[in-house]
């Protein structure tokens, strides 16, 4: 997709950040409260309290790779760009893998951004929200093939939030696609919303992280123009 082929449709795919909206199980807890009001100051400042994670966010490779760059380290540039949208259509738990996707995979153009559609952000809050479907090493790694270096997806995580028994309650979480994207140094988008609402199945994506120092990850204002 050039510049000439997007049109002006703004999609905002970010979810709103309000006190006490769903975060990752064990995630920092959301609030926001008045630090300064304009009837007792003069002006209005909101104190904020959220993880590197919250919302709509992006991981930088340090999230889960030791010596990983952090997300100040990330070129902006690499987060703008030409996105190509795969639609899934995946049940409760299921590891989406490339059968099923030749035909959305073999009419790949270069496009360094791919975005899985699931339709998994209909159930932000709900009981289902953590049952939602993962994305396999397999198409991980068709995509890497592809030249992609983005990856979002309209659930928690690509991989799996619910325990499995690669998991031990007392040792680190089993993230194999958080592993091998990130350790290629890859970015992962996660927690989008509204892919249903770009029309196509390519955009231009703008997710820009905040410029936090040596951190692992930072929430976006993720939209798609189209």
């Amino acid at each position: 997709m050039t510049r000439a082929e997007v049109g002006s449709r703004i999609v905002d795919l970010s979810h709103p950040i309000v006190t006490g909206m769903p975060v990752y199980p064990g995630d920092p807890e959301v609030a926001t409260e008045p630090a300064t009001t304009l009837a007792a100051d003069g002006f209005a400042v909101t104190a904020l309290q959220l993880g590197s994670h919250s919302g709509t966010h992006v991981d930088a490779p340090s999230h889960s790779i030791a010596g990983g760059a952090a997300i100040d380290e990330i070129d902006p540039a690499r987060l703008m760009g030409a996105a190509r949208i795969l639609r899934v259509a995946a049940t409760d738990g299921e590891a989406i893998g490339v059968d099923g996707l030749d035909d959305q995979l073999r009419a790949w153009d270069g496009e360094r951004i791919a975005l899985v559609h699931t339709g998994w952000d209909a159930h932000w809050g709900t009981d289902r929200m953590l049952r939602h479907p993962a994305v396999s090493v397999e198409l991980a790694d068709a995509l890497l093939a592809l030249g992609v270096d983005v990856l979002g997806v309209d659930t928690l995580s690509p991989d799996s939030s619910e325990p499995g028994e690669d998991d031990s309650a007392d040792g680190p979480a089993f993230l194999p696609v958080h592993d091998r994207w990130l350790g290629a140094g890859g970015l992962i988008i996660e927690n989008l919303r509204g892919l249903d609402e770009v029309p196509g199945e390519t955009c231009e994506l703008i997710a820009l992280p905040l410029r936090l120092q040596r951190l692992d990850g930072s929430p976006v204002r993720a939209i798609a123009r189209c």
